[in-house]
């Protein structure tokens, strides 16, 4: 049988959030989601589309019967949070949360939560460009990785059945070491938005100086959208994202700018095969992707 709560209450009802709630409902997982939020009109919306049961406008209502609270807003706002509502974890819940940072914030949130409150931290990579309750979907975990990173404190009964909601949203569960967790999505997911990001804004700087009697953009094909999908993320998450894991993030950039000036003077110097090389190597790399 799988896991089941009596309530769940979930604090940041957005396309993360609101889509975990929408499992919960369709897969029985919960007697009662409830969504706690800072506005009123997207938690409305989150109960019209049937990813939460009802909404408070005090957190502590919503957190102090629950036996699962789920954290999905943006990462630097956990302390904000569990200084405000964590003395109403009671004891022997669930907190755990949706973030693409872990290391140090495990600690941290570890740190300040009640005694008796057991934290597990998780991490399911499947985000959109789109944000927003209006975006979820009850099968967006559905084949995507969750990544739970236990510590030495993690409650073991606590870790098993937050793989086993992960598990019956339809997700491969997977366990990684808080900080190791950090070095490898710096590389493989916060890296690529930085890239995409800075990308658009050269696009944007492009047009601007060089190409200004021209719509650039209207020019574009396939591959700049394939490339720059990313680019619409939330600006809000990604900007908590990129100074959280910093240290890793910026080790990651200059790897990249290597490669990038290495690439650029093989342009310069009208080097044919070793463009044509480095080329090759990236395509090679590139399809063990679709492995």
């Amino acid at each position: 049988m799988a896991v089941h709560f009596r309530q769940v209450a979930i604090v940041g009802v957005g396309l993360i959030g609101g889509s975990l709630g929408l499992v919960l409902r369709r897969e029985h997982l919960a007697d009662s989601v409830v969504g706690i939020g800072r506005r009123i009109e997207n938690l409305q919306a989150a109960v019209k589309l049937g990813a939460i049961d009802r909404y408070v406008s005090d957190p502590h209502e919503g957190i102090r019967d629950a036996d699962l609270v789920v954290l999905a807003t943006p990462v630097e706002s956990y302390e904000r949070h569990l200084k405000h509502w964590g003395t109403s974890v009671k004891s022997g819940a669930i907190v755990t949360d949706v973030g693409s940072v872990k290391g140090t914030l495990v600690e941290e949130v570890e740190r300040l939560l009640p005694e008796g409150a057991r934290f597990v931290g998780a991490h399911p990579i499947a985000g959109k460009e789109k944000s927003g309750v209006s975006a979820g979907s009850a099968d967006l975990f559905r084949g995507a990785r969750c990544i739970l990173t236990p510590t030495q404190r993690t409650d073991s009964e606590a870790l098993q059945m937050i793989r086993e909601l992960w598990e019956a949203a339809g997700s491969i569960v997977i366990s990684l070491d808080p900080f190791l967790h950090d070095r490898v999505l710096g590389a493989v997911s916060h890296l690529p938005h930085v890239l995409a990001f800075s990308l658009i804004n050269a696009l944007a700087e492009i047009r601007e100086r060089t190409i200004s009697e021209l719509d650039l953009l209207g020019y574009s094909g396939g591959g700049l959208r394939d490339t720059t999908r990313i680019a619409a993320s939330s600006p809000e998450m990604w900007r908590d994202i990129f100074i959280r894991n910093r240290d890793n993030l910026l080790v990651m950039v200059e790897v990249y700018e290597r490669q990038l000036q290495q690439l650029k003077q093989l342009i310069r110097a009208g080097d044919g095969p070793g463009i044509e090389k480095e080329l090759e190597r990236a395509r090679q790399v590139r399809e063990q992707l679709n492995r």
